[in-house]
């Protein structure tokens, strides 16, 4: 196996994984459906993790076209990419990883179907996710290493179907603290994922702009 294909495979798992978040979002999981029987559950979770698996998708592939639509540079959007993904690492290292604040009268007005919105996107693909796809996607360099990371998004959904189809269980063995302190040592990984990012962005612009410097002087 070539040498870079391992780092970028664990890279792919570890940032996918913290920003999906299928344990921090079990709770919030629980309270949309409470009420609803164990077979609504798991239809429900399981036409979400779908729905978010292929609106990744998209924007793996559609990402260089977006990029040229809009006239965004690949550097620009990792810096962007990078500041996103570092407020959400942020917020679960302090433990208060929030995809959406419900109040309990919100909860009862939901359809009865909440696969697509609010648990699908933004909840287990939001633009933390999608920024991060579309980065990835961009260091892919060899059919190799794409292959790598769409079988790892792949993955990490069907990982967090088993995991939100668990999620009753999971929750009391977790614990609060135990929900807690997963949620600070992801949180910690996902920022320094985020600093990386930043640092690749910003780096090739600021090489420019010191040659721009030093050829006008």
């Amino acid at each position: 196996m070539d040498s870079a294909l391992l780092p970028f495979a664990l890279l792919c798992f570890t940032s996918f994984f913290t920003l999906t978040n299928p344990l921090g979002t079990m709770p919030v999981f629980l309270t949309m459906t409470h009420g609803m029987t164990e077979k609504e559950r798991q239809s429900i979770v399981r036409r979400a993790t779908i729905v978010s698996f292929i609106t990744i998708m998209v924007f793996v592939f559609a990402g260089q076209f977006l990029f040229k639509f809009f006239g965004i540079s690949t550097n620009g959007f990792r810096i962007a990419g990078g500041v996103i993904i570092f407020k959400i690492g942020f917020d679960m290292l302090q433990a208060r990883y929030t995809p959406m604040k419900l109040k309990d009268e919100e909860i009862k007005t939901y359809a009865d179907d909440i696969s697509i919105t609010p648990l699908g996107i933004p909840m287990l693909c939001g633009p933390g996710a999608i920024a991060n796809a579309i980065v990835l996607m961009q260091d892919a360099h060899s059919y190799e290493m794409k292959g790598i990371l769409i079988g790892t998004i792949a993955l990490i959904y069907l990982l967090t179907f088993f995991i939100l189809r668990a999620s009753t269980k999971l929750v009391n063995v977790l614990g609060e603290t135990g929900n807690n302190v997963m949620m600070r040592l992801m949180g910690l990984i996902l920022m320094v994922i985020a600093v990386e990012c930043f640092v690749s962005g910003a780096k090739p612009i600021l090489v420019d702009i010191v040659r721009e410097g030093t050829c006008f002087k």
